[in-house]
């Protein structure tokens, strides 16, 4: 099913989502030309990101030249690597830790560190190590998540205003727990090659039909604010988070 630059993809569980994924990443840094320029890709959080990751380090470890991957975060919650909730040793254990690669191709979000100032520091990282397109850093692939509030990267609700704001990184606290994040703009997610969302759970379907399906218009979330400029959009979903997409 495909609508604009939009491509939607249903599987019928999260592992069978995660195993196609998986594959389809490896061909795809496997078939770019990197001669030249790095494969750059931009990591979310979350459990079926775990799975993603698991399966490529368990399965694909050495069918990559990881030398030319780059791997950042679309987010960080502000806790140290070693926290379980920390996105980069979620990756670090899954992955990483898993595949041959230098610590110079891994550029990770300093959660422990003061949140301004690492803000400041991942917005200069990005510059340095990634290429530019329409002034912004520009990636190959940025993996998002969507949550049951329809909040992406750390995009919450009433925040939409950061798919607008003139930075590259920037700081946000959750409205609820208090806790403190850092995310890329929404600019910068909308200036990749491929976005691609990772859905999956019966709790997501009625966001996803509001969003990419016949659903609700009127009601916006920050993951509607998901719309590439040049490149693509690709919804992998399981078949609970897609349920309400087949009801037209």
């Amino acid at each position: 099913m495909k609508k604009m630059n939009t491509t939607i993809k249903i599987f019928p569980t999260p592992q069978a989502l995660a195993e196609s994924l998986a594959l389809e990443l490896v061909n795809l840094i496997n078939d770019t030309n990197t001669e030249s320029l790095p494969f750059t890709i931009a990591l979310s959080g979350g459990n079926t990101p775990k799975l993603l990751f698991s399966i490529i380090g368990d399965q694909y470890a050495n069918f990559i030249k990881w030398n030319k991957v780059h791997f950042f975060w679309v987010d960080e919650r502000c806790v140290p690597p070693d926290d379980p909730e920390s996105n980069f040793g979620m990756t670090q254990k899954s992955l990483l830790g898993k595949i041959d690669i230098t610590i110079a191709n891994i550029h990770r979000i300093r959660g422990e560190n003061d949140f301004m100032q690492e803000a400041e520091r991942y917005t200069n990282e990005m510059n340095n190590f990634t290429v530019k397109k329409n002034g912004l850093p520009f990636f190959n692939i940025v993996l998002l998540g969507l949550g049951e509030d329809g909040h992406t990267a750390s995009v919450f609700p009433g925040n939409e205003k950061l798919f607008f704001l003139d930075k590259i990184c920037t700081t946000i606290v959750h409205p609820i727990t208090g806790q403190k994040r850092i995310t890329i703009t929404g600019k910068v997610i909308n200036n990749a090659s491929k976005i691609i969302f990772l859905v999956t759970g019966r709790s997501k379907a009625r966001l996803v039909k509001n969003i990419i399906g016949h659903g609700d218009k009127k009601k916006q979330f920050p993951a509607s604010y998901v719309i590439p400029v040049d490149g693509s959009i690709f919804w992998y979903l399981d078949e609970e988070s897609g349920s309400l997409l087949k009801q037209g």
